[in-house]
């Protein structure tokens, strides 16, 4: 790392602490940009470049992980999180949710409250998985050898749901997946709860035909993010349904296989299988 590019990222590092000290009080892009002793035009290409988030909507991670932290460990009203958080109004607060989270404030203390999920375990080439499914469509399907755990992470992600270990068409249809070509099988639903960039993320991911696969800068350029590449991979390892949503489509620029939510082996025999036919 030269002198230069020292500087810029000592940069950033003191606007993400300034970011994380002051955030309840909702800084302004001009108020950060003058704490490191840059225009706003030019901190704000800056950061960008380096964290690869803009500087608003690193704020806006730091205000909803603080406000998830009141919602489930104190079960703070509404009111008094957009307060806490530095927010104008609960208005904001769900706007706020709505963009990073994918779900409303309420949605995320209820924790799936009122939702009735199917789920049920299968074999597959790669082993064996569970698949849950809600009204709307599959919500999540993940390989795992255990099935107690694989039932704790479920239930980690809908807390209050109810649950019933049934296999509806819901869930036929999408492991169908398996012994078809994807351009032969009847629309698969889903049902996800994400932000508009995971979704984005995740919507370009499906369009990698199967025996095909691409890199982290490639969909990151696909969706008109070029510089997000890091942020991209944070999104394909969010990915809550294996296979379906065809994360392990993804490689590193070097060619190398790269990580993978449900094991780097798994992924090299899913590509490989996927070769082949």
């Amino acid at each position: 790392m030269n002198t230069q590019q020292q500087l810029n990222y000592n940069r950033v590092a003191e606007a993400i602490n300034y970011i994380r000290k002051n955030f309840k009080e909702q800084p302004s892009l001009n108020a950060i940009a003058e704490s490191v002793h840059l225009s706003p035009y030019h901190f704000q290409r800056l950061f960008s470049e380096w964290a690869g988030v803009s500087p608003k909507k690193f704020m806006q991670h730091i205000s909803v992980a603080y406000a998830k932290q009141l919602l489930k460990e104190q079960q703070a009203t509404l009111f008094d999180v957009a307060h806490e958080t530095g927010l104008s109004g609960t208005g904001r607060l769900h706007d706020l949710f709505i963009n990073i989270e994918g779900m409303t404030p309420g949605e995320y203390k209820n924790a799936g409250e009122n939702l009735s999920i199917n789920f049920s375990f299968a074999e597959s080439p790669f082993g064996n998985l569970i698949v849950a499914s809600t009204p709307k469509g599959i919500c999540h399907m993940a390989f795992s050898n255990d099935e107690e755990k694989a039932m704790r992470e479920l239930k980690t992600r809908f807390a209050n749901a109810t649950y019933r270990q049934v296999v509806d068409t819901l869930q036929q249809d999408a492991l169908f997946i398996f012994q078809n070509d994807w351009s032969k099988l009847n629309q698969i639903k889903l049902h996800l709860n994400a932000t508009p960039f995971q979704l984005k993320v995740w919507e370009a991911l499906l369009k990698i035909p199967q025996g095909q696969l691409t890199t982290y800068g490639a969909i990151a350029k696909r969706i008109n993010a070029p510089k997000a590449s890091r942020a991209v991979g944070t999104a394909i390892g969010n990915n809550p349904v294996a296979y379906l949503i065809p994360c392990h489509r993804v490689i590193k620029a070097s060619g190398t296989i790269g990580g993978y939510a449900w094991g780097s082996t798994r992924k090299t025999a899913m590509i490989g299988w996927e070769a082949v036919r």
